[in-house]
This record gives C-alpha cells, structure tokens and sequence, in this order.
C-alpha cells in the first residue's frame, strides 16, 4: 500500500461515517453544494442529495437539481457539521497509519 491510498481510505471510513448527514461541498470552480451524504465510496467520489447551490444567482441550472453525483477529483473542501468533526480521532488514526507505514520500509 501507498501512503496516499491509507490516507485516502482513512478519509473514506470517516466521510462514510457522515453518511445520512448534512455536508457542504466546495468544488474546485469556486461552487458550493449541500446537501445530505447519501453515498461515498473509495475514491471520494460524493453523492449528494435534497441539494442546495449557495449562490443561486450566479448558478441558475442547478436551482431545480434534487440530486447530485460530484467526482472526488474536482472537490475542493468538504465541510462538515461542527457536531461531526472528531478532530483527535483523525489525528490519532493518521499518527498510527504513519507509524505503522514506517515501520514498513
């Protein structure tokens, strides 16, 4: 294993802990959805729905879009509920994948 594929299924195990939750996420052209996590899987790719676009002025064709499929690679941030950020388990599970890839080599 990489350790840019541990890194990505740590984040995969926890975006799927968020499933059902409601999330904003910003996409590399400056757009910002949310909506509730229906579905993740190991490439982050994101499906959304009961979505709302944050400036519908300046995006009219998402105003009537209910649901949305968002690629992993055109995601800029994902930005969660202050309630759903377990920040130390995260540091903890990145500390413990880096230690263990260390030893490894």
């Amino acid at each position: 294993f990489s350790l840019s594929l541990l890194y990505r299924m740590l984040f995969y195990s926890f975006f799927r802990s968020l499933t059902s939750k409601r999330i904003t996420v910003e996409l590399k052209n400056d757009v910002e959805i949310t909506g509730t996590l229906h579905s993740v899987d190991q490439f982050l790719n994101i499906k959304l729905t009961d979505i709302a676009v944050k400036d519908e002025l300046k995006h009219p064709q998402l105003i009537s879009v209910n649901s949305c499929f968002i690629r992993g690679s055109v995601v800029r941030y994902i930005h969660i509920p202050k309630d759903q950020a377990i920040l130390e388990l995260l540091e903890d599970a990145t500390r413990i994948e880096a230690r263990q890839q260390k030893k490894a080599l």
